[in-house]
């Protein structure tokens, strides 16, 4: 068989050295191999191996981080392969931290550095070069796969599936020179990472921009849990700041507002290792009554502070802050995409011919809220899964979930009442926004309308405004980018809108509490003539 896999983050590159075992496998990424999200991963990966732990208690943090919304068979599955796989990249040579501590080898058993993160039970976070874990396990993955048979294509852009019967058969891209070209395929692995860049803030390198999901929903796979969009709290906020690893807060640092006071005490009892959701939004909260948070580490021994977090001293320092005498501004900033294209546990797709892993999958293992450390061992669990599974991905479809509560929406086209609403719009109804401020106008209409915080009438005006949006005929990458982001915007918008409760990441103003009666995990699908046809731009609107 022939396989194509697109993405060359943890989930990718992993399922691209399994695969390549027994199949002919073409490797296609919009960057260099190394320009993944994998890359810029700081804290590490949770894995139940030490002693002091178990499969079970893993899970069971997992299902509290995801507001009780997760698959119960797909965190089964990620906490029970997960040790098996993480031994796998010891085995591979990823040089994760070690320790000679007396008490840590007595209560691990091992002697692997841990670090605790939000919402785990346990210390159970495994890392490399202190802060630098993703870093690490990618070059390691790099050289793993330069030993293999693989056909690697950079800078190629996937700008569409390419589906036959109802059978994916192959994809469309841009090349390294910028032409389009058809790749066929027996089977084609969707890897390529999530939709950071539908927000002004983003702890995202810049190729995450939805390309896998938003080819998926054209060519007619369900997507799913499009609403929850994970905001790592701790951005630092200064221009072109990165992530502030949680691992940070795990060892000890608090938060405190502009006052000076330490706020999250009084917003959960697990103050601020309480889950990401709760975290981000304590902050925002901090951030409305009186200007600037800051992230406290003047608490912890400054050689151990730099010898930890190597990377983020550098990064700090750059910034003009001593964090180990001065706490650092810190916001929060789109981090995590737990929707994506609908799967089972071995990453098959509602499409034959198509499976999906990592970010750009939506297996429900994260539900409403991703656990802490989670996400690089997902990519890497589901990869393997899915690279064993992928000589059956074409004679069967996916049952979603197994779950009879797990409704699918079908969007219909909406033209006619999208083509009078613009009628009312300077310019009459051929006006369109200028395509060069399409991404500009996504990502301020996202931020301030289906962020943090949401609203009936906010998502209404947002479907509003994307509507009045479009990438017509998309030539470069850039374009196809934005027709991606658009895309999926108003995909987001649309189901923030119809999920009337708040859940874990999804949080409604006027919808505050959670509804018990409501489905945990909602499902999104185009409707059209023929599963080949191209899904118009006014259905999603």
């Amino acid at each position: 068989m022939h396989v194509v896999i697109v993405g060359s983050g943890i989930a990718g590159l992993t399922a691209a050295i399994r695969a390549s075992a027994r199949h002919d496998v073409t490797l296609v990424t919009k960057g260099a191999l190394a320009d993944a999200a994998t890359s810029h991963a700081q804290g590490g990966i949770a894995v139940a191996l030490g002693a002091d732990d178990t499969v079970a208690l893993h899970a069971a943090d997992t299902h509290v981080a995801a507001a009780g919304s997760a698959d119960a068979r797909a965190v089964e599955v990620l906490c029970s392969d997960g040790p098996a796989r993480v031994r796998d990249l010891l085995a591979l040579g990823v040089p994760f931290d070690r320790t000679d501590d007396p008490a840590s080898l007595d209560r691990y058993g091992d002697d692997l550095a841990r670090g605790r993160e939000a919402a785990h039970g346990r210390w159970r976070v495994v890392h490399a070069a202190g802060d630098a874990t993703g870093a690490a396990i990618e070059q390691t993955l790099i050289r793993a796969l330069h030993r293999q048979h693989v056909t690697i294509l950079e800078r190629t852009c996937l700008t569409g599936l390419v589906v036959r019967d109802g059978t994916v058969v192959g994809i469309d891209v841009l090349d390294l020179l910028g032409e389009p070209r058809r790749i066929d395929a027996d089977a084609v692995v969707l890897a390529s990472g999530g939709a950071g860049h539908l927000y002004r803030e983003t702890t995202n390198p810049l190729v995450a921009t939805g390309d896998g999901a938003a080819a998926a929903w054209r060519a007619g796979a369900v997507l799913a849990d499009l609403e929850f969009m994970q905001f790592h709290p701790t951005r630092l906020a200064v221009s072109g700041g990165g992530l502030v690893s949680e691992a940070v807060r795990g060892e000890g640092a608090v938060l405190r507002d502009a006052r000076g006071r330490r706020f999250m005490p009084d917003v959960h009892p697990d103050a601020e290792l309480a889950p990401r959701d709760v975290v981000a939004r304590g902050i925002a909260a901090a951030m409305r009554d009186g200007g600037q948070v800051f992230l406290d580490a003047t608490g912890l021994d400054p050689d151990f502070l730099v010898a930890r977090f190597p990377g983020l001293t550098r990064a700090t320092r750059a910034a003009g802050f001593d964090w180990t005498r001065e706490g650092v501004p810190v916001a929060p900033a789109a981090h995590y995409f737990m929707g994506g294209i609908a799967t089972d546990a071995e990453g098959r797709t509602s499409i034959p011919g198509l499976l999906a892993i990592g970010e750009a999958a939506c297996t429900g293992v994260h539900g409403a809220n991703r656990l802490a450390s989670n996400s690089l061992l997902e990519g890497l669990v589901f990869a393997v899964r899915a690279a064993d599974a992928v000589d059956a991905a074409r004679p069967g479809l996916l049952r979603l979930r197994g779950d009879a509560t797990f409704p699918v929406t079908t969007v219909r086209d909406e033209a006619a009442a999208i083509r009078a609403s613009r009628q009312c719009r300077p310019g009459g109804p051929d006006h369109r926004d200028p395509q060069a401020h399409v991404r500009q106008t996504v990502q301020t209409v996202m931020t301030d309308r289906v962020g943090l915080l949401r609203d009936a009438g906010g998502l209404a005006a947002a479907r509003r405004e994307f509507a009045a949006l479009a990438v017509d005929v998309p030539r470069t990458v850039l374009e196809h980018e934005d027709r991606a982001l658009l895309d999926l915007a108003r995909l987001v918008a649309r189901a923030a809108e119809a999920r009337t409760e708040s859940r874990g990441a999804h949080a409604r103003t006027d919808h505050p509490d959670t509804d018990p009666g409501a489905p945990a995990s909602t499902g999104w699908v185009a409707v059209r003539s023929s599963v080949s046809d191209p899904v118009p731009e006014e259905a999603l609107a």
